[in-house]
């Protein structure tokens, strides 16, 4: 590990003497990459320097403990020393993970009804109520995609983007099939239900990540459909793309020209293709990970919404929050957190450093 960090520290300072090099300067776009490269590492390089002179201080101490004057401050010193060496050991650990190259991406979101029927469509609702509280709280941006709504509040189905720094890095880990526990306001015995909405989460990936063929592509255009007053149904600028090799198909109906629609459209086509390639690279290589991210996770019941008991509870880290209603009304944070603790303590007891 610190030979790795001593290589580190040393291309940090090579980036650091390029930056200031007129030459490279004056070609801004390899300056700027070269920018990105050293803040990348400016982390772990900055804990490692603070690692090495909190070692030297303690290798001080440790010759001044023989001095029977300074034996007492220095032996205080010396264990001070000793325990934040092995306090910053542990956080260059976690810092010298491999990073997930799309973790500071957008996301798109897509949320389906399950099973469960209309009570199944309005949980959907729900989540995509929760999200979009969420994103508020984080300042991040929210653009719906698509939408396919029920006549009471539900939502069958629905796409939407959510565009900030970072957001990715939080919101991976919801991808899978969300349970819901609870009395629906249909149900006149009081009997709980359970209904399941699936949850997909995909990185926005850039065109040069994805090149797709236009002639593998049936693009088909249709009339809108829901709210949106005189423009609905009267122009065909709904737009659906299907991925002729794959059968992938996207949709989007909510921007108000067929250009912007097929945009969209084809971002998330874009983005879906990505994680189909992801789960191909997965599926060749076993993993034990708890925590499997873009790998079939779709599929697994990853969390359940007990409503009579007003608790939250995620079974890939036995982890349960008794705030029910503050979870979906966007406070995901502190269980966004155990997720992360869980995922990096995974990878750590796997020694991918």
């Amino acid at each position: 590990m610190f030979d790795k960090l001593e290589e580190l520290e040393r291309k940090y300072n090579e980036l650091s003497e390029k930056i200031s090099d007129p030459n490279i300067i004056s070609d801004q776009e390899t300056w700027q990459k070269i920018v990105k490269e050293q803040t990348n590492m400016k982390d772990v390089v900055e804990k490692y320097v603070e690692y090495k002179n909190i070692k030297k201080n303690m290798e001080e101490a440790e010759e001044l403990i023989k001095d029977p004057e300074m034996k007492e401050v220095a032996e205080e010193e010396y264990y001070s020393s000793k325990k934040k060496l092995g306090e910053i050991e542990e956080e260059l650990k976690i810092l010298l993970l491999p990073k997930d190259v799309n973790d500071d991406a957008n996301v798109i979101i897509e949320i389906r009804g399950g099973a469960g029927g209309e009570e199944a469509a309005l949980f959907a609702y729900n989540l995509y109520r929760m999200y979009t509280m969420y994103a508020e709280l984080k300042r991040w941006q929210v653009e719906v995609i698509d939408m396919n709504e029920t006549g009471i509040g539900g939502i069958k189905e629905v796409s939407f983007m959510i565009k900030g720094k970072g957001a990715y890095s939080r919101l991976k880990f919801e991808s899978g099939v969300h349970r819901v526990q609870r009395v629906p306001e249909t149900e006149a015995s009081g009997r709980i239900h359970t209904s399941t909405v699936t949850v997909a989460v995909l990185p926005e990936v850039q065109e040069v990540e994805v090149e797709i063929n236009q002639d593998d592509l049936r693009i088909d255009t249709y009339r809108s459909s829901g709210a949106g007053g005189q423009h609905v149904n009267k122009t065909s600028s709904a737009i659906r793309i299907t991925h002729i090799p794959t059968g992938i198909v996207v949709s989007c109906q909510n921007e108000r020209s067929q250009l912007q629609n097929k945009e969209a459209a084809m971002n998330m086509l874009r983005s879906k293709l990505y994680e189909k390639m992801q789960e191909e690279q997965n599926n060749e290589v076993a993993t034990t990970r708890r925590l499997q991210v873009g790998s079939g996770a779709r599929s697994e019941k990853i969390r359940t919404y007990n409503y009579p008991q007003s608790r939250v509870t995620d079974h890939r880290i036995n982890y349960t929050i008794y705030q029910l209603e503050s979870f979906l009304n966007g406070n995901l944070d502190e269980m966004i957190d155990s997720l992360i603790a869980a995922d990096r303590a995974d990878r750590l007891k796997e020694g991918n450093i």
